[in-house]
C-alpha cells in the first residue's frame, strides 16, 4: 500500500482513482463494507482503490483538546486498511486552510483537480466542506458536472446496533469489550513501537514492553488481561493503560499515556519492534500507591488474576 503524506506530495500518477474519505477511526464493521464495495468499483473503473484520512481528525482540529479519544492510532489505521486491500492512503494534514473549504471548491480542487477522482464511495452519513454543508446529494450532482460517479454504502448492523465509531468510543469507554468486539468483528487491540522507558518494571520484578500514545485512547484507562503479538508469536500477559500516576507525582514519569505490557514468558527483548496488545479483559481502575512496594504487590496480584483469566481461554 502506498501512503502518500499531504496533498503536495500529490503527483500527475496518482490522478484517476477510485476513492473513500473519512477517519476510519477503529475499522469496524461498517468501514469494512465501505472498503469491500470501493474495491468492487475500483475494479470495475480499473483504478486504484484510494482512501483519503484526516491528520489531525476535523473533530480534534474544532475540539481543541476536547474531541473524545480515538480508538485506534494511526499506526493501527494504516496496518487495518493495508490488510484490507486498499492500494493508496491520502492523509491529508486537516488545517484552517482545509476547513474554510466550502464543499464545492473541495471537490473541484482536491477530488477533480488533484485526484482525478473517477467514483467515490462514502458512508450513508457522510458529510463534508465548511460547516459540514455537502453531502451525498451535492458529490452526486458534482459528479455529474466533472464526470464520476457517487454512492453511499449503507449502515452495518452488529448485534443490533449500527456499527459505528461513536458506538465503539461507547463499548471501550465502560469498558465492554465484548461489545467492541462484535462492533469490530474482532478483538480490540493497539499496536506501536517498544520504546525504552523508567525500567521501573524490571526493578518491582515485572519488567514490561512500553508503548507510548500520541494520543489519549477511547478505551478506558486501567489494568487489564492481555495477549500480546511479538517477535511473531502470541504471548499472555498484563498490561497498564494510564497516565501512570504514582510516578507523574514522584517526577518520574515520562508525560502523556504509556500502554505497558508485562509478558509471561520469556520473549526477549523488544526495543524497537512492532507490538500489538490485544485487550482480553478489564481487571481494575488505575489508581496510585503510597509506596512502591504497595505497587509492587498489586502488579503481582494483577498478574495472577490475569494468569487465571487467560487460562479460561
Amino acid at each position: 500500500m502506498e501512503l502518500i503524506r499531504g496533498l503536495h506530495n500529490l503527483r500527475e500518477r496518482h490522478r484517476g482513482c477510485v476513492l473513500s474519505i473519512g477517519n476510519f477511526d477503529g475499522f469496524h464493521r461498517g468501514h469494512q463494507a465501505l472498503v469491500a464495495r470501493l474495491k468492487q468499483q475500483a475494479r470495475r473503473a480499473q483504478a486504484p482503490a484510494t482512501v483519503q484520512i484526516f491528520e489531525p481528525t476535523p473533530r480534534e482540529f474544532f475540539g481543541r483538546g476536547q474531541a473524545p479519544g480515538r480508538v485506534a492510532t494511526l499506526r493501527d489505521k494504516l496496518a487495518q486498511l493495508e490488510a484490507a486491500g486498499v492500494e493508496r492512503v491520502l492523509c491529508v494534514r486537516f488545517n484552517r486552510h482545509l476547513a474554510a473549504l466550502t464543499a464545492a471548491a473541495y471537490v473541484e480542487d482536491v477530488l477533480v483537480g488533484r485526484l482525478g477522482v473517477r467514483a467515490v464511495v462514502v458512508g450513508d452519513d457522510f458529510r463534508f466542506g465548511a460547516g459540514r454543508g455537502g453531502d451525498l446529494a451535492l458529490l452526486k450532482e458534482l459528479g455529474g458536472r466533472f464526470g464520476f460517479a457517487a454512492e453511499a454504502v449503507a449502515a452495518v448492523e452488529a448485534g443490533g446496533e449500527r456499527a459505528s465509531s461513536t458506538a465503539l468510543r461507547q463499548a471501550l469507554a465502560v469498558p465492554d469489550l465484548a461489545r467492541a468486539e462484535r462492533l469490530l468483528g474482532r478483538r480490540y487491540a493497539l499496536c506501536g513501537r517498544v520504546r525504552r522507558g523508567a525500567q521501573l518494571g524490571r526493578k518491582l520484578g515485572m519488567p514490561t514492553v512500553n508503548v507510548p500514545l500520541r494520543r489519549p485512547p477511547a478505551l478506558r484507562l486501567g489494568i487489564y488481561a492481555v495477549r500480546v503479538r511479538a517477535a511473531g508469536r502470541d504471548w499472555d500477559g498484563v498490561a497498564s493503560l494510564g497516565v501512570r500516576p504514582m510516578l507523574e507525582k514522584k517526577g518520574l514519569g515520562q508525560g502523556g499515556c504509556v500502554l505497558e505490557a508485562h509478558v509471561f514468558g520469556e520473549p526477549g527483548s523488544l526495543y524497537g519492534q512492532l507490538v500489538e496488545v490485544r485487550f482480553m479483559q478489564f481487571l481494575r481502575d488505575e489508581r496510585r500507591f503510597e509506596s512502591f512496594d504497595a505497587l509492587a504487590a498489586q502488579m503481582q496480584a494483577d498478574g495472577a488474576q490475569a494468569r487465571a483469566v487467560l487460562a479460561k481461554g
